[in-house]
């Protein structure tokens, strides 16, 4: 028994139709939205290449525009098709394609089903990569001598500033690492040469942070040295005026940008994907029901419109039998084909 069927007749069949058109036509506009968002989320994370220790984040933007390329190509295809479908001449045309095109659009839905949810799955592999990309970059901050590192300091600078950060997790992550160059420290200085002798890797460690940490919103003139040190600043407790500084880290502060953007994303590509079933699921009755008049040069009979010929379990079913008959086909004929070595062998 065909599931979820529906009588139409020549009236219904042209509103359908003619629904179908203007719908697939605004698909076509949803396409180049997504197609639109996707090139902006590369975009965004191109800006930031430099900080981030792989490729892997650029899944979602590439998923995005691959998608909305084919959106504007299947709903264009498919608003051709509704045009021609109430013309019996021109329908004849598309009749043998037409379960093809539906078994792909069928795909098509699902691929975009599974992109929208990676736009909200995929927030530990970009956390990951800002983590790794951040503590590199952070590394690099003194090598503006070295080539393909030295806009490293300004982009760490910008970017603490644009997002209001400091450090991977926190500010004190700049008190491990020698993030002033060697070249503007005085090593005939005795303080220098004593820092550099306390570590172990001869690095020159200070309880200092680079000025784009600074925060212009306190009151208090940015600290930038002797951080932990309380009494080298007047009226000072570094446990209670951390706001001179910018407390959240970049890596949260980046992951927070741009997890509520793909978040935004992953809702839009929702709701289309929602529009694009709906078409699909229209193209399927359009489908059935023109296929079911009995004269296609009489148009105005009636007939009938289901969503699937058979019950679920039993359209299941047969997908399971054709398939199993597919793997059959195949060995066989692998078989075959091993037979007539044989006696060429011998």
């Amino acid at each position: 028994m065909a599931l979820l069927k529906v009588k139409f007749d020549q009236k219904k069949r042209v509103k359908l139709a003619q629904g179908l058109w203007l719908m697939n036509w605004f698909s076509v506009l949803a396409g180049i939205i997504i197609f639109s968002l996707g090139l902006f989320l590369k975009i965004e994370l191109r800006k930031r290449s430099d900080v981030m220790n792989n490729s892997e984040s650029h899944f979602v933007p590439n998923s995005l525009i691959g998608m909305g390329v084919l959106s504007c190509v299947f709903n264009s295809l498919a608003g051709k098709i509704c045009y021609d479908a109430l013309d019996p001449a021109k329908y004849a045309r598309w009749k043998p394609w037409l379960k093809p095109y539906l078994a792909i659009c069928v795909l098509f839905n699902i691929i975009l089903f599974l992109v929208a949810l990676c736009c909200f799955l995929l927030r530990g592999s970009l956390e990951n990569t800002l983590g790794q990309g951040l503590k590199n970059g952070m590394k690099y901050y003194r090598d503006t001598d070295t080539p393909g590192r030295c806009f490293m300091k300004k982009t760490i600078d910008m970017l603490q500033i644009e997002f209001k950060c400091c450090g991977n997790n926190g500010f004190r992550d700049w008190f491990e690492i020698q993030w002033i160059s060697n070249r503007y420290l005085d090593f005939s200085s005795k303080e220098v040469k004593d820092r550099i002798k306390s570590n172990v890797d001869g690095r020159y460690l200070v309880d200092g942070v680079p000025f784009s940490c600074c925060n212009p919103s306190s009151p208090r003139p940015c600290i930038q040295y002797q951080i932990t040190n309380n009494s080298a600043h007047y009226s000072y407790d570094h446990q209670t005026e951390e706001l001179n500084l910018w407390v959240r880290g970049c890596r949260a502060a980046l992951l927070s940008y741009y997890s509520s953007l793909m978040n935004s994303m992953g809702v839009v590509t929702l709701l289309i994907w929602l529009f694009e079933v709906t078409i699909t699921i229209g193209l399927r009755y359009l489908q059935t029901s023109l296929d079911g008049v009995s004269n296609p040069e009489e148009s105005e009979s009636d007939s009938e419109g289901w969503l699937l010929e058979k019950s679920v379990p039993e359209t299941w079913k047969a997908f399971l039998e054709s398939v199993k008959k597919l793997g059959k086909g195949n060995q066989v004929e692998a078989e075959g084909a091993d037979a007539g070595q044989a006696p060429e062998a011998g």
